[in-house]
């Protein structure tokens, strides 16, 4: 069974997103309304660091993975977008390097866009079961470099951040967090562009409800369980206005949606629900025993929802 053993962040300093208003080219009625609707107040990026470097401060805090490096058969890098990098450079083989992990199998994983962070934690499961160790542990990474003007945000959505994660993953059920269900739906007719243009645009906010609830809906039938089961919902930082209508189809209460870094982060591709993870249990916000759901989407566009146990 799929398990997160830990899981370990890096959140760079924040920076208000008025600072990147030409960038962002917002006029001032659509930045007060990121600020005040959205809830989009700050983002975190570091300018001067590389996407290894801030992947990297995100592993070596890990510190259970300190001492247990040899056990690792695995390495993924959750991608939502292609390697801004010439083959046969990426970002993954430099972390690895400095982790000590270069033994193990590594790979990037990208085709469900921001969803892939809980694809790569599937698919290392998925491994781990076949890997004749029964001790073997599957690292995965996410979190990107906003490196271009296309990729600073998501039009009329949300502002993307630099925050990155370091998750490990093992077979054993006892061995942390298990995951109970997962569910992921892709799209097809959107293709796998990141920038849509206005008709694709208008038919995705269309979808994006009812996509998300559905597949909320399928990770917990496959849970064995309810809405009213789950202590906490671990979204994807994209804003507040679109939980609100989330919530409102599911009868789901607001405050059980951990929207807490919304402000601080903004939507930190792969990464935000494992930054929230981590954040919610430095609050005390989850016991053992509890059940909570992770959720992503994917422009392109794939919706995916997982469930664990605590």
């Amino acid at each position: 069974m799929t398990s997160i053993v830990a899981v370990s962040s890096c959140l760079p300093d924040t920076i208000p997103i008025s600072r990147f208003q030409k960038e962002l080219q917002l006029t001032d009625v659509q930045l007060r309304r990121y600020e005040r609707f959205y809830g989009l107040s700050e983002v975190c990026r570091d300018p001067q660091a590389t996407e290894p470097e801030l992947l990297l401060r995100a592993a070596t805090k890990l510190v259970e993975l300190r001492g247990q490096e040899q056990r690792v058969k695995y390495v993924l890098q959750a991608r939502t977008m292609p390697s801004p990098l010439p083959y046969p450079l990426t970002s993954l083989r430099p972390v690895q390097a400095e982790l000590g992990l270069e033994h193990a199998a590594g790979f990037v994983v990208s085709h469900h866009a921001c969803a892939s962070g809980l694809l790569a934690v599937d698919i290392a499961g998925t491994l781990l079961a076949a890997d004749p160790d029964p001790d073997a542990l599957a690292l995965v990474l996410a979190g990107e470099k906003v490196c271009t003007v296309q990729t600073q945000s998501i039009p009329d959505v949300t502002v993307m951040g630099e925050g990155t994660v370091a998750v490990l993953v093992s077979a054993d059920p006892a061995g942390g967090d298990r995951m109970l269900g997962y569910a992921a739906r892709t799209h097809t007719r959107f293709g796998d562009e990141f920038i849509m243009g206005a008709e694709a645009a208008k038919e995705f906010q269309d979808l994006y409800g009812p996509g998300l609830c559905e597949v909320i809906g399928a990770a917990l039938e496959e849970a064995g369980c309810g809405l009213d089961d789950l202590a906490l919902v671990l979204p994807h930082n994209v804003n507040r206005l679109s939980w609100i209508g989330v919530c409102k189809t599911l009868g789901l209460p607001l405050d059980r949606v951990f929207l807490d870094l919304v402000p601080e982060t903004g939507h930190c591709f792969c990464a935000d629900p494992f930054i929230n993870l981590q954040r919610a249990g430095e609050l005390g916000r989850l016991r053992p025993g509890d059940r909570y759901l992770m959720t992503s989407v994917g422009l392109g566009a794939t919706f995916a929802a997982m469930v664990f146990e605590h």
